[in-house]
């Protein structure tokens, strides 16, 4: 396995040689700092933390500070391991977008976009009761009934209804290295990935 830290910079597309026109996310790809190296002997698996995002030092605890200190690198707001990493690397070295190739199938992880407590009929794509008529009033969007009263007389787990939508974890898989910019660290993906424009993801092979 082998992945990078990056940051959603937005959308744009591009063409081919054919003149096939392709949407493509900009992701900015490292440079990710090894912070750590844990192994099967120490740790019980092997992985590489990888740090991205410079941070202030007055905005560091005194462990965050010595701990980037060993990899000689100032702090960073953002950690993540990637466990079986196929790319030999030391403590202090950088892992960037050369990486990947140009054409390589990837995965990328992130979180969507928090839609806060929305109802059944945005949350889960329910259609509603038609017309307001016959002494409907404002029920075109409630959910319904909830289940058999006169059986259960509860509601039955896992019942949708209205709630918090969105703000989860997703991950999309088969997305294509579409082009590289390895002088601005920038990396298109083919379609389109979770969460809002600056927001972390995690692209992984």
């Amino acid at each position: 396995m082998k992945g990078i830290i990056g940051k959603k910079i937005g959308m744009t597309s591009v063409f081919d040689a054919s003149g096939k026109q392709t949407a493509c996310t900009i992701i900015e790809a490292g440079p990710c700092v090894v912070t750590q190296i844990k192994t099967k002997d120490s740790d019980g698996y092997n992985a590489l933390a990888l740090s991205f995002g410079d941070k202030k030092e007055k905005h560091s605890t005194k462990s965050e500070i010595n701990h980037f200190a060993k990899s000689q690198s100032a702090p960073k707001k953002f950690t993540k391991e990637f466990r079986d990493f196929s790319i030999e690397k030391n403590i202090g070295e950088t892992v960037t977008v050369d990486i990947f190739a140009e054409g390589e199938n990837v995965e990328v992880v992130g979180t969507t976009k928090g839609k806060g407590f929305q109802g059944v009929v945005k949350r889960h794509g329910f259609s509603g009761v038609g017309d307001a008529t016959h002494g409907q009033h404002d029920r075109q969007r409630a959910p319904g009934s909830l289940g058999n009263s006169s059986d259960a007389s509860r509601v039955m787990k896992g019942m949708r209804m209205a709630g918090r939508m969105g703000n989860d974890r997703v991950k999309m898989k088969g997305l294509k290295v579409v082009k590289i910019f390895a002088d601005k660290n920038y990396i298109l993906v083919s379609g389109s990935v979770p969460g809002h424009n600056g927001s972390i993801v995690l692209i992984q092979k």
